[in-house]
C-alpha cells in the first residue's frame, strides 16, 4: 500500500470513528430526554427530558388524580375521596416506562429520528393503583341507594285498597366498577355513571283485576253487600248478617253453591222448633230462603228475605239476607267460584 492509500484509509476511518463518537456523545447526552410523539396517561410529554416530564406529570395527573370522584344516578350522588380510596399515581414508574421507549431501537435509529424531529408515537399506560376494597365498598353503597325491586300490584281486603304495580330498577355491577375505576383512575373526568336495568313486576294491575273479575265484600258492621267488577265498585246492598251468638263467619270464601227456591234443610237447632231436623221445600212460605240462594260456607250463604225490617241488623241464623229484588239481581251477576270477604 503507497503512502496516498494509507493516508486516505487512515483519514476515512478517523472520520469514522469521530462520527461515531460524535452519534455516541449525542444519544448519551439524551438518555433522559423523551422522544417525540410520547404521552403518558393522555400527557403528551416529548421533548422533555426526566425531570420535566415528572413535574408535568405531577401537575396534569397526580394533583387532578387526589380530587374525590363523583357517582352519579339522576339526582343521586356518591363520593369518595382519593385519600379513601387510597389513590396514588406512580409518576416516577411512568417517566421510566416513557425514557424506555425513547431509548428502544439502535443508536443510529434514534439519533437521526431525534436529529430530524421524529416521532416516536408511544402510548405509555396510566400507573394509578387504588383500594378494590374502596372500589366495592362504594358499589355496594351505590347499589342499595339505586335498585329497588319490582312491586307486584296488590289488593287488600276488605277494604279494597288497590296498590299499583311498579317497576324495580337493578345496577349493572360489571359495568358500575368498571366505571368506579375509570374514573379513579382519569385526571379530567372524575365522575362515573350508572348503568341500570329496569326489572318488572310478575302481577298487574290488570291481572289482577282479571283474577276477581266478580268480588263480594260483606261488611257486618255496616250492614252493606258491595258488588265489584274487576275491583271497581259496581253496586252497594243493605242486607241483614247474623245476629249474637249466631254470626256470620268472617275470612275469605267463594260462591260454592247457587239455586233458585232451594229446599231449606233445617238446623237440628233448638231455635229451629218444630221444624228442627227437617227439610222444608223450596218456594213455600215456610222456607226462609227466598227467591235465590248462594251457598259460601258450612251452611251459611246469601239469600232473599220477605222480612225486609231486618235488613240493616244482626238479625239472622248466620245468613247474609237481601231483599228479594237486590238478591235476584245479584245473582245473575255473581258466578260460582266468585270470592266472597266477610268482614
Amino acid at each position: 500500500m503507497g503512502t496516498r492509500s494509507f493516508i486516505a484509509v487512515a483519514a476515512l476511518l478517523f472520520t469514522l470513528l469521530a462520527g461515531a463518537a460524535a452519534v455516541y456523545a449525542y444519544d448519551s447526552s439524551n438518555e433522559d430526554r423523551i422522544a417525540n410523539g410520547i404521552r403518558v396517561a393522555g400527557v403528551s410529554v416529548g421533548g422533555l427530558d426526566a425531570d420535566e416530564a415528572r413535574e408535568k406529570l405531577r401537575r396534569k395527573l397526580q394533583v387532578p388524580l387526589e380530587k374525590p370522584i363523583v357517582v352519579e344516578h339522576g339526582k343521586k350522588r356518591f363520593t369518595l375521596s382519593a385519600e379513601d380510596a387510597a389513590v396514588k399515581a406512580d409518576v416516577a414508574g411512568m417517566v421510566d416506562d416513557a425514557v424506555a421507549a425513547s431509548r428502544g431501537g439502535n443508536i443510529l435509529g434514534r439519533t437521526l429520528r431525534d436529529l430530524t424531529g421524529g416521532e416516536e408515537p408511544a402510548q405509555i399506560d396510566p400507573r394509578v393503583g387504588y383500594s378494590k376494597i374502596a372500589v366495592a365498598k362504594l358499589r355496594a353503597r351505590v347499589e342499595k341507594g339505586v335498585n329497588r325491586p319490582a312491586r307486584d300490584a296488590k289488593v287488600n281486603f276488605p277494604s279494597l285498597t288497590q296498590v299499583k304495580e311498579q317497576d324495580g330498577v337493578k345496577t349493572d355491577r360489571a359495568a358500575l366498577e368498571r366505571n368506579i375505576r375509570a374514573a379513579l383512575t382519569s385526571p379530567d373526568d372524575r365522575t362515573a355513571e350508572v348503568s341500570v336495568s329496569t326489572t318488572k313486576a310478575k302481577v298487574t294491575r290488570e291481572q289482577l283485576a282479571n283474577k276477581y273479575p266478580k268480588l263480594l265484600i260483606v261488611d257486618r258492621g255496616a250492614f252493606k253487600l258491595r258488588f265489584y267488577e274487576k275491583l271497581k265498585l259496581a253496586k252497594t246492598y243493605t242486607v241483614s248478617v247474623g245476629a249474637v251468638g249466631f254470626d256470620t263467619p268472617a275470612g275469605l270464601y267463594n260462591i260454592q253453591n247457587k239455586g233458585v227456591n232451594v229446599p231449606w234443610s233445617v238446623p237440628n237447632s233448638a231455635w229451629a222448633g218444630d221444624l228442627a231436623g227437617t227439610v222444608v221445600p223450596g218456594g213455600v212460605p215456610a222456607n226462609p230462603l227466598k227467591a235465590r240462594w248462594m251457598g259460601i260456607y258450612d251452611g251459611a250463604g246469601i239469600h232473599g228475605t220477605d222480612q225486609v225490617g231486618s235488613l240493616g241488623s244482626a238479625a239472622s241464623h248466620g245468613c247474609v239476607r237481601m231483599a228479594i229484588p237486590d238478591v235476584i239481581e245479584l245473582y245473575d251477576k255473581v258466578p260460582v267460584g266468585a270470592p266472597v270477604y266477610v268482614a
